[in-house]
């Protein structure tokens, strides 16, 4: 949240309501929606840590609003964001240790285990082609991020099959 977040304030000084619309806005539906208690904590850390300045605005008949300004710091946060590469190999999974686990406790069956796995990545894909089919088409962001999913997901039931034909 802390990047996402810098990065919707390099355009310029924003409230926190407004920066979670942004988020939402761009994501689309596929994308977990922030919470907005979750981004005003993000934002009073990230002020607190130097990398953003906030300033109480003061409004007729109803409580002030805070609007934050990205610091010199904050944009070299960002740049250097964008420069990191994404490496992040999911040999952490938490199904396959289950999958690993399972004949160890003689508590579950692992191909039982695998297709509970498999309807649970159908019924995924399946409410994701419904989002894809309802998402606004002009917003790329959200049906390249659907998409991504999408082919996630079918790696994944293509490697459960794997799986399964090893396990038997």
């Amino acid at each position: 949240m802390r990047l996402p977040l810098l990065a919707l304030l390099t355009r310029g000084p924003a409230h926190g309501y407004e920066l979670k619309q942004d988020l939402e806005k761009l994501l689309g539906a596929a994308y977990p929606q922030p919470n907005i208690g979750q981004v005003y904590v993000t934002l009073g850390r990230l002020e607190k840590s130097g990398l953003i300045d906030g300033v109480d605005v003061e409004q007729s008949g109803r409580p002030n609003k805070r609007t934050y300004r990205l610091t010199d710091a904050g944009r070299e946060a960002v740049l250097a964001w964008f420069e990191e590469t994404a490496d992040e190999p999911r040999v952490r999974d938490e199904f396959f240790m289950k999958l690993a686990l399972a004949p160890e406790s003689g508590l579950a069956d692992p191909i039982a285990l695998i297709n509970r796995q498999r309807r649970q990545y159908l019924n995924t894909m399946r409410e994701l082609s419904r989002l894809a089919a309802s998402e606004d088409r002009d917003n790329k962001v959200s049906q390249l991020l659907i998409e991504g999913a999408m082919l996630h997901l079918q790696a994944d039931l293509d490697w459960l099959e794997r799986c399964q034909e090893e396990l038997e």
